[in-house]
């Protein structure tokens, strides 16, 4: 707390120096341009008032994202005029002739500070929202996805209940899985040699176990692919019709 305010304290102390010395400087060159008497100590009021007013309305502006064009041009012709006249009175400048058109800037000074001061008063301000005592505050934010209203939000209580009459759908029927059928594959015709090959296996079968041959068995121990199954089953049946 004491670091603060030291710290604030020596601003201010530095302030009171600073402006008691521009305006000392701007009064001693207005009264060396010819503006004697109570003008000459207007003349660092008007460019003081300048400075801190265009500074202000710069801050504003910035804070509210707005351009500051303007009121930067007004501070810096300020604070020109005001370093102008620090360095004018260090000794860079006669005081006992001035040049005519130091003259010249210093009595059109008071129209340019007041229309200066003019546009500065009357440039657009930031909208400034007020707080209705008793309103909620909202976020602008979060404003969009607010909770509808009561009128905009239908009451389920208000709402029809189910009608226990009213019969359910029905479901819709399963449909039968179709499973495909087994092609019969056509009996191919076999050379004389295997004819009599399966003929004799499908004996043996028959005589070894008392029942006919099973074509699958006969097609097996002949080594056949399983595509001459039907081929087989024909000569036996064959043969036993025989």
């Amino acid at each position: 707390m004491r670091a603060h305010l030291a710290r604030v304290d020596a601003v201010i102390v530095q302030a009171v120096i600073a402006g008691a010395l521009s305006f000392s400087h701007l009064h001693d060159l207005a009264a060396a341009a010819g503006q004697d008497g109570w003008k000459a100590w207007a003349y660092p009021v008007s460019v003081d008032l300048l400075l801190v007013a265009a500074w202000r309305r710069m801050r504003q502006q910035q804070r509210a994202g707005l351009a500051a064009g303007g009121a930067r041009l007004w501070f810096l012709v300020a604070l020109a005029a005001s370093l102008g006249a620090n360095v004018a009175t260090a000794g860079l400048l006669d005081l006992d002739d001035v040049p005519a058109w130091l003259r010249v800037t210093v009595a059109g000074w008071p129209a340019v500070a007041f229309f200066g001061g003019t546009l500065l008063a009357h440039a657009p301000h930031t909208p400034e929202t007020r707080a209705v005592p008793g309103a909620p505050a909202t976020d602008p934010e979060t404003e969009p996805h607010a909770v509808p209203s009561a009128v905009e939000r239908p009451d389920r209580d208000a709402l029809p209940a189910p009608s226990s009459d009213i019969e359910p759908a029905p479901e819709p029927a399963a449909e039968p899985v179709s499973t495909p059928t087994p092609t019969n594959v056509s009996a191919v015709a076999l050379p004389p040699a295997l004819v009599d090959r399966v003929r004799a296996l499908a004996d043996e079968y028959r005589s070894t176990t008392g029942c006919p041959a099973d074509p699958d068995v006969v097609r097996a121990r002949l080594g056949l692919p399983p595509s001459m199954t039907a081929s087989v089953a024909a000569h036996i049946r064959e043969e036993h019709h025989q």
